[in-house]
């Protein structure tokens, strides 16, 4: 992976956490950014089992938008632990 694919990657992970915040809450770039990139993988892998094609044609859209699922289950699941 070159420097562009890290920094696009972490852009989306970016949006994907920020995003993930409007709907369950929190704040800080870091945890942003955590929340986003951990997210990505997560939502990635939950869609990819499940069978779920988001219908989304641009793939930059695509990326933010399952980021952005992995990210609320990231998060949900990491204040479930957390109690």
């Amino acid at each position: 992976m070159d420097t562009r694919n890290i920094v696009i990657a972490l852009v989306i992970g970016l949006v994907a956490g920020w995003l993930a915040s409007f709907i369950v809450g929190g704040s800080g770039l870091i945890r942003y950014l955590i929340s986003g990139v951990i997210g990505s993988f997560v939502g990635s892998f939950i869609l990819s089992k499940a069978g779920i094609n988001l219908g989304i044609g641009n793939e930059i859209a695509r990326d933010i938008v399952t980021a952005t699922i992995g990210a609320i289950i990231v998060v949900l699941l990491a204040r479930f632990i957390a109690g």
